[in-house]
């Protein structure tokens, strides 16, 4: 396997994607996840200019000897009550898939919604519906959009996916041929053990968001930061013969500076470290890749 990892690693220190792909190469990843959380309203991307600064970015990449090999679609609810909030979803949805086109990404990953009260029957009808609007696109730029596993702590009690039947189940009801699924290990590692649910998968595992957490909540730290059962995970990986990246999703591991938990007052002082920050996260990135490298060539995975 290829480890690739997602640009959001940088979200927090650096102001551009420009920045956040030359960090991610310092760091030794050469296969980039594109987050497109980004795609707000004012974002470059959804301006008249995007074609330019999307081709600035694959021209970069291929300065840097890089390759964009997976995508996550911009952040929403597509079943929220609010129509503004759907229909600029919905748009900027369908841009980050025309990006990927440009950028020569196959895979995305576009979240599901929820809807209080809506049942598994409903919460299906709903959501395939939401990715009906997405399927001339689709067809037209080659690109599979993936649905995406979550866990009740991040729902709020709200169906949605958490497991591998369920997810299986959903991408047959949608039954287009670009609808595949990427497991995310930190959302299934809150809900239990993972190997018979990658399994039930199957062949519709397209891609994975590796991360680790503590079982409670969805931390998306780095491996062994966590409670993550790797062996179980390579293990399932390897007998459902999966053909992806080693995707790391592990955007959280350095706690914002001045982000406490509890209540305690903030230093309104002379505050030099704030900006060291970057130091750090440059050291974690590096940490992520050399840890994942080794993960894998234990098991004798590893691809450059």
């Amino acid at each position: 396997m290829k480890i690739a990892t997602t640009t959001s690693d940088f979200g927090f220190y650096c102001n551009t994607d420009e920045e956040r792909i030359r960090e991610l190469h310092r760091a030794g990843f050469r296969y980039i996840d594109f987050s497109m959380y980004t795609l707000k309203r004012d974002s470059v991307y959804m301006q008249d200019g995007w074609r330019d600064a999307v081709q600035g970015l694959k021209e970069l990449a291929e300065e840097l000897g890089m390759k964009f090999v997976q995508a996550h679609s911009p952040g929403g609810n597509p079943l929220s009550n609010k129509s503004e909030h759907v229909d600029f979803l919905t748009r900027a949805t369908l841009r980050s898939i025309e990006i990927c086109k440009m950028l020569g990404i196959k895979n995305t990953v576009v979240h599901n919604g929820t809807k209080t009260g809506a049942t598994k029957e409903e919460w299906f009808s709903l959501n395939k519906a939401f990715y009906e609007k997405l399927f001339p696109m689709i067809e037209r730029c080659g690109v599979n959009v993936l649905c995406e596993n979550s866990t009740k702590s991040n729902t709020g009690g709200k169906y949605y996916i958490t497991n591998g039947k369920d997810m299986r189940e959903f991408i047959e009801y949608v039954d287009h041929p670009l609808i595949h699924g990427c497991w995310d290990t930190g959302h299934a590692n809150c809900e239990g053990n993972q190997y018979d649910e990658i399994m039930a998968l199957g062949d519709e595992l397209f891609a994975i968001h590796y991360n680790d957490n503590q079982g409670m909540k969805d931390d998306h730290v780095a491996p062994f930061l966590g409670r993550l059962n790797h062996d179980e995970v390579i293990h399932a990986l390897i007998d459902v013969n999966f053909k992806g990246y080693f995707t790391l999703e592990c955007d959280s591991s350095l706690v914002k500076y001045d982000q406490w938990t509890g209540n305690r007052r903030r230093f309104e002082g002379d505050s030099r470290l704030r900006e060291p920050q970057l130091f750090m996260q440059r050291h974690i990135e590096a940490m992520m890749y050399d840890t994942s490298k080794w993960m894998l060539e234990t098991y004798g995975l590893f691809e450059k």
